[in-house]
C-alpha cells in the first residue's frame, strides 16, 4: 500500500487527516513542520506528500517543492489558495479545505495514478 507523509499543523485537522488515511489502508507518516517534514523526506520513501500550505515555520509550497525533486507526488491543502503564492500553487495538485474525507481520499487516488485532483 502507498505510504503518505502528512504534515498538518492543526492537531484536530492532522488527526481528522490521518485516521481517514489510516481507514483507507494507507501508511502515515504524521508531522507539523516544514522541518520535521524535510527530515522524513530523506529518511524514508514516499509516495504521496499531504501538506498544508500554512504551516508555523513556512510555506507547505517549500516542502511540496523538495518532494516532487524527489519524485514524491505532491498534494496541498489550503483554505486560501489564491492569496498563497499562486504562481508557485501552479506546480502542485492542491484542494480547498474544508474538504470532505471521502472526497480526499478520491483525489489522493487520482493524483497517486497520475491523472491530476
Amino acid at each position: 500500500m502507498h505510504h503518505i507523509l502528512l504534515v498538518e499543523d492543526d492537531p484536530d485537522v492532522g488527526t481528522l487527516l490521518e485516521y481517514t488515511l489510516l481507514g483507507a489502508g494507507y501508511h502515515v507518516s504524521r508531522v507539523g513542520t516544514l522541518a520535521a517534514a524535510e527530515l522524513l523526506l530523506d529518511d524514508r520513501s514516499h509516495d504521496l506528500l499531504l501538506a498544508d500550505m500554512r504551516l508555523p515555520d513556512g510555506c507547505g509550497i517549500d516542502v511540496a517543492d523538495k518532494a516532487k525533486a524527489r519524485g514524491i507526488k505532491t498534494l496541498l491543502l489550503t483554505g486560501d489558495a489564491f492569496r498563497a503564492a499562486p504562481e508557485r500553487l501552479e506546480a502542485h495538485p492542491y484542494v480547498l479545505k474544508p474538504i470532505r474525507p471521502r472526497e480526499l481520499l478520491v483525489v489522493i487516488e487520482r493524483v497517486l495514478r497520475g491523472v491530476g485532483p
